[in-house]
């Protein structure tokens, strides 16, 4: 009878408790009051609401965990299970990662959608053959030329210190005979402040969140690219999930990608009325500046495909049609 009672007390207790919460860590490159980090909050709630708080995310925000070009490889070998990182920052790996950071060839959100759609099957690809599976993908605001003073021509830019954050940026600074220097956006106040960079490329967002007018006096809207945040998994943790939870992380991927593309909209003239509002002289860029840009620009796109991968081409070609 003893062991009976046993049995069947093991029995329940089998049915009864409930399964383990999975806890899972998340590094971004990205402060929280950064709008991709605000969208990846509202993709751990809905996580871990979908799920009845069986899987749980913890955010690391700020590169507190990890820092920036470390996320990617930390995912890969299982130190985390999930990261966010700046995607074309892979550019030299494949350049198939990196064409949405190439100037001037999509400088609209309309034409950033339609890039997506034609590099995301090989990004899919690519990742995978690192135990990757990206989750969702969202715009930054295009991007935009700051400086202390108006820039009329390209030629105003030369021989300033400029802040780079990925392979093309610095290609396009060195072409601009400028001095590429690479500084993440969370060290942007501090090298400006030391003199380490003079000017820089970015977006709305990064100009605001770093509060440029302590340090720049003009912005000027020149919508060069609008490169892209992702959010991958590593997939040997996620298949181990129960189908019901993997459905449960699709889903929220699916909302968070879609929302984060309408919040990236939002954010572009939210941001830089924020700049006007303190300080920031809000400059058009002249004609011959444009010119001399777009110029750089093709210059760099003929050199991108000369290097470029068949994967890498095929994603232009598609886009281009």
């Amino acid at each position: 009878m003893k062991l009976l009672h046993a049995l069947l007390l093991t029995a329940t207790a089998a049915v009864t408790t409930p399964a383990l919460a999975e806890k899972w860590d998340m590094p971004t490159p990205y402060g929280d009051s950064t709008f991709h980090t605000k969208n990846i909050q509202e993709f751990v709630n809905d996580v871990e609401a979908a799920t009845d708080g069986e899987l749980s995310i913890t955010i690391h925000s700020a590169a507190s965990l990890f820092p920036h070009p470390e996320i990617k490889n930390a995912v890969r070998s299982r130190q985390v299970q999930i990261g966010e990182f700046f995607l074309s920052r892979l550019s030299n790996e494949d350049l198939a990662y990196g064409i949405d950071s190439q100037p001037f060839v999509a400088t609209s959100y309309e034409d950033a959608a339609k890039l997506w759609e034609a590099q995301k099957p090989v990004i899919v690809e690519l990742l995978a053959e690192e135990g990757l599976m990206p989750l969702f993908s969202v715009p930054w605001p295009a991007q935009g030329l700051y400086t202390n003073g108006e820039i009329k021509t390209v030629d105003d830019l030369s021989g300033l210190r400029f802040r780079a954050y990925n392979a093309s940026l610095e290609e396009f600074a060195a072409a601009a005979n400028t001095a590429p220097v690479q500084v993440e956006a969370a060290d942007i106040p501090q090298a400006f402040a030391t003199g380490q960079v003079q000017a820089m490329i970015t977006s709305p967002s990064t100009g605001a969140d770093s509060k440029a007018w302590d340090f720049l006096t003009h912005y000027s809207p020149i919508d060069a690219w609008l490169p892209k945040n992702i959010v991958v998994v590593n997939q040997r943790i996620f298949d181990k999930l129960s189908p019901e939870v993997q459905s449960a992380i699709q889903d929220a991927a699916a909302a968070a990608e879609a929302r984060g593309w309408e919040m990236s909209k939002a954010e572009a003239a939210e941001k830089t009325q924020v700049m006007a509002d303190n300080g920031i002289i809000i400059v058009p860029p002249s004609e011959e500046l444009q010119a001399g840009l777009q110029a750089i620009g093709e210059t760099m796109l003929e050199n991108w495909k000369a290097n470029a991968s068949d994967n890498a081409l095929a994603i232009l070609d598609a886009f281009q049609k």
